[in-house]
């Protein structure tokens, strides 16, 4: 087959398309459903008469059309589906920084599910999460267990350096050692030896500002 190209007010034409609709592409790199159409009617219109597209092709291309749109319906059928299920479940979605690639995990219940534009998306607390997101499926003490140490840990990340630390800061320290204790070993068990030697440092660097401040 060959096309007309063109210049139509500065831009190429490719296949009869502007280059920037040619480009029209989702964020899998495919061709999505309106800029596929755009470009068979486009190709049609602006073929060369003589030397016009077999039918066969246009019929060919109209086949793989209608297979995507299949696929893609029964991709979100299947995601809404799955969704849905997850209602009053707890569950951990996996956030990325777009800039820095940091994975961050946010965990809570799935209250209700929204579906906007073919996406099924979870709704939990405030926040609404694209089922694509989602990360694990948990039972509630795993969850409360897991939300409890990321608290004591930025809590504890909140703190001076051990150089600028003073004994202002007795009663968080106070505080998280109540945490701590509190805890039962199930849960103690998500944080990590990282985070429980630096707790020990603190409270030792406590007690020594503590004793200095008493001589």
């Amino acid at each position: 087959m060959s096309t007309v190209a063109n210049i139509v007010n500065g831009d190429i034409q490719k296949n009869g398309v502007p280059a920037s609709e040619a480009k029209k592409t989702d964020k899998s790199g495919d061709l999505d459903k309106e800029a596929f159409l755009n470009l068979l009617v486009t190709q049609m219109k602006y073929q060369d008469p003589l030397e016009p597209t077999d039918n066969t092709e246009y019929v060919s291309q109209l086949a793989t059309f209608s297979e995507l749109e299949q696929m893609t319906n029964l991709v979100a059928s299947s995601d809404l589906t799955r969704a849905s299920q997850l209602v009053g479940q707890y569950v951990t979605i996996k956030e990325v920084d777009e800039t820095t690639m940091e994975e961050t995990l946010i965990g809570g219940k799935v209250d209700y599910v929204t579906v906007e534009n073919g996406k099924a998306f979870l709704n939990i607390g405030d926040g609404k999460y694209s089922i694509e997101k989602l990360d694990s499926v948990v039972d509630e003490k795993y969850l409360n267990a897991y939300n409890l140490a990321n608290e004591f840990t930025a809590s504890l990340h909140e703190l001076p350096t051990l150089a600028n630390l003073t004994t202002s800061y007795k009663d968080v320290l106070d505080n998280l050692t109540k945490i701590y204790d509190d805890m039962d070993d199930y849960q103690r068990g998500f944080l990590t030896p990282a985070t429980l030697a630096d707790f020990d440092k603190y409270k030792e660097r406590m007690e020594e500002l503590l004793h200095t401040e008493e001589a």
